[in-house]
């Protein structure tokens, strides 16, 4: 009688599905937008504490490599809300057959980054 073994399994030689790869990312999304929560809320309190730290904080803004990093919390926040709704919907029965999902799963892509870019053109 053969044993069933555990299989190795190489992740970076695995073909994930448009599902499972925006799945990752929205959980990336989610640990980025945790781990900056500190750094967001303390210039949210500079921005608010006087007319002084709202023009400080504009100053900040103002290099190109604070506007994509920006744009990029901006990115990380639309796709974990776009992939929450869409994990909503999932919860509801929603789109659960296979082309359902990988629509969903595009349409979230699609939303999120387009959104971003829209938001980004207005920054920039």
């Amino acid at each position: 009688m053969a044993t069933r073994r555990p299989v190795y399994l190489n992740l970076l030689k695995i073909r994930l599905p448009l599902p499972g790869i925006v799945s990752i990312m929205h959980r990336a999304s989610g640990a980025l937008l945790f781990l900056l929560l500190p750094l967001l809320l303390y210039v949210l309190q500079q921005s608010l504490s006087s007319a002084q730290g709202f023009a400080e904080v504009q100053s900040w803004f103002q290099s190109p490599l604070a506007k994509l990093a920006l744009i990029i919390v901006i990115w990380a926040y639309l796709h974990h809300f776009c992939m929450g709704l869409r994990y909503l919907a999932l919860d509801l029965d929603i789109g659960v057959k296979l082309p359902q999902a990988r629509f969903s799963a595009k349409l979230v892509l699609v939303v999120s980054i387009a959104l971003t870019l829209l938001i980004g053109v207005k920054i920039w």
